[in-house]
């Protein structure tokens, strides 16, 4: 059967409102068609498909820091703060941080020494 680029486009915006689908992959299995087709067709690579993805992506992540935030659940609450909290905020909160200042430099380089290894 042949399927047109935009009903699959269409078909699979819909789905990914209507099943809270995260990923490219996830979509197919909602469509009449086979993996190979949605590629075919390049739908992965549409941006009305990626925005569907990503607008359901920013709805879940936002629902879930909301019940994090509601909780009283300690665990959640220290995974918020962790998310939201100030560089300074985060150094004090870890159990261990570990802190580079090295500076690497590169001294005494010449050409001639790397044509010897060759």
């Amino acid at each position: 059967m042949t399927y047109k680029a935009s009903d699959l486009e269409k078909l699979s915006v819909e789905a990914i409102q209507k099943y809270k689908l995260f990923f490219i992959d996830d979509i197919v299995a909602y469509l009449p068609c086979s993996r190979a087709t949605f590629y075919n067709h390049g739908l992965d690579k549409l941006d009305t498909i990626k925005d569907a993805l990503t607008q359901v992506r920013t709805e879940i992540k936002v629902s879930m820091r909301s019940k994090w935030y509601k909780s009283d659940n300690p665990t959640l609450q220290m995974g918020l703060m962790k998310l939201i909290a100030s560089p300074d905020e985060l150094k004090q909160l870890s159990m261990s941080h570990i802190e580079s200042n090295s500076k690497h430099e590169i001294t005494g380089f010449d050409i001639k020494d790397i044509i010897k290894f060759k």
